[in-house]
Order: C-alpha cells, then structure tokens, then sequence
C-alpha cells in the first residue's frame, strides 16, 4: 500500500470540497473494495476522505418514502425497524450482503457507488424506482446505473441518501457464489399498483437490468406459476467459471419464482 492521508471532513460540503481539490483524492465509506484495491497498489490516492463525521447514516421517512443516508451500513438496514415495517425485503436484502464483518463496515451508499455488477443494492434500487441523492442532485435508479462498475456520478459527486419508495409486495432472492456471497443470480421483485417491477443483479454482462419477459408475466397474474413457461436467453448473460450464461439464465427465472413467492407469504 502507498502511503496517503486520512481526513475526516465534518460536512458533506467540506468533503466534496476536499474531493474536487485533486484527482488524486478519493471518498471512502466502509473500503470493501477500495481499502483491499490500495492494498494490493492497484490504486494510488494523495488523501482518502472518511465520511463517518457528514451525519449520513441515518434511516428516516419522509411523507411515506424510506429514505436511507449512504453511510448505512447493511447491518444498519437489516435490524432497522423502521426497514422492516415499511419494505422488509430491503432488511432481509442487507441481512444476505457477504459476511458478518463486511456487514459491519460495508454501506449503502458504497456499494451503490461502486456498482459491483454481483452487488445486491442495484438489484433492490433498480426495482424499487428509487432516487439517489447526491451532493449536487437527485438521479433515478434508471439514470444512475451505467455499465459495470460505472455509475452517474461525477468525479467530485458524493452519493448522501437513497430514497426508496414502499411497493405493495417485494422480494429478494439470490444464488450465492458460496466463497464470496456475491449473487450469480439475484432477483428483486417489486409489485406496485401501477406496474410490477423485476431487476436482476450477477447475471448480466452490463451490470444490473430489468427483466422485461418476467414483468410482462408478473402484471398479468402475479404468480409464481406465471412463470412457468417463461425462457430467457442465454444472449448478454455472463459466462465464467462459476456458471455459464444458459444456467444463470435458468437460474434468474427460478429466483423471480422464489422471490414472488416469499413475497406473497409476507
């Protein structure tokens, strides 16, 4: 590792300040990925910018929306009560992310930023219809995931909450890769009273997506036996050693199976 500054700026505004001071300064929230990325002097950084002191870590609703301040961590999500009331699958979501020491120190906003395309959040987000608050505005899940690990954000950019608004019914299910807990296959199912919503995270060459065929299938009757006769292909799925791109198409269509299922045992 490289030797560099720590700072811990008291306010989003001094952080961001910090941040456009140099390309060689960089924001850390829990350093699941970055912290392992400096070890290993694939990167190089002049100052790292803790964000523990910018109050971002409260949980909130506000007017009927949960909102969730980026320096949550998933074990923040997961016992929140206020989570478990108003969408219980994000609390259950966040109780699946890695272990329990990356539980501990990984957040929200960090694993939205980063755009693993194996990460749990985008899934829940993309489904969800939810808004990423940033230190200069607001961006739609639909605009904010770009390609693997490539986001909206500007270089100067902090993500600061994400509001996520409240479904009639939703769910999570993933196959884990059973070394790092990271989803091969993760499905959110999201049903609204205007439209039913499905995302899928670990699957995709570009990251996160919509699945389009299994929402189709899911407005019309919102059942796991809808599903039955659905067939994604194979075409823009990912293939590497832990699965081909035929098994985690099969494997998307069984989890929004399972997913719509536990969501209607809530």
């Amino acid at each position: 590792m490289y030797s560099f500054s720590y700072v811990k700026p008291g306010s989003v505004e001094e952080a961001s300040g910090l941040l456009s001071n140099s390309e060689e300064n960089k924001v850390i929230s829990g350093g699941m990925t970055l912290l392992p990325t400096l070890k290993q002097r694939l990167a190089r950084v002049e100052n790292l910018i803790g964000l523990e002191k910018c109050g971002l870590e409260k949980i909130t609703l506000e007017e009927g929306v949960l909102k969730i301040g980026a320096m949550a961590t998933h074990d923040d999500v997961s016992i929140s009560k206020l989570v478990k009331a108003e969408n219980p699958a994000i609390a259950e979501l966040a109780s699946q992310i890695g272990d329990r020491q990356v539980r501990n120190r990984g957040t929200i906003g960090g694993s939205l930023a980063n755009n693993d395309p194996s990460a749990c959040y985008p899934a829940a987000v993309l489904a969800l219809a939810g808004i990423i608050h940033t230190s200069k505005r607001y961006i739609k899940a639909k605009d904010f995931f770009v390609d693997l690990f490539e986001t909206a954000l500007e270089e100067d950019e902090i993500i600061t909450a994400i509001s996520l608004p409240k479904p009639e019914k939703a769910a999570y299910e993933k196959f884990p890769n059973p070394a790092s807990r990271y989803a091969m296959v993760g499905v959110f199912v999201a049903k609204f009273e205007a439209e039913t919503r499905v995302s899928v995270t670990g699957a995709g060459e570009g990251g996160v997506f919509r699945c389009r065929e299994i929402e189709s299938a899911l407005s019309n009757q919102f059942l796991p036996e809808s599903l039955s006769d659905i067939d994604i292909p194979a075409e823009g799925m990912i293939s590497d050693i832990h699965a081909e791109a035929d098994y985690r198409a099969h494997l998307t269509v069984e989890m929004a199976k399972r997913a719509v299922a536990k969501s209607l045992a809530r």
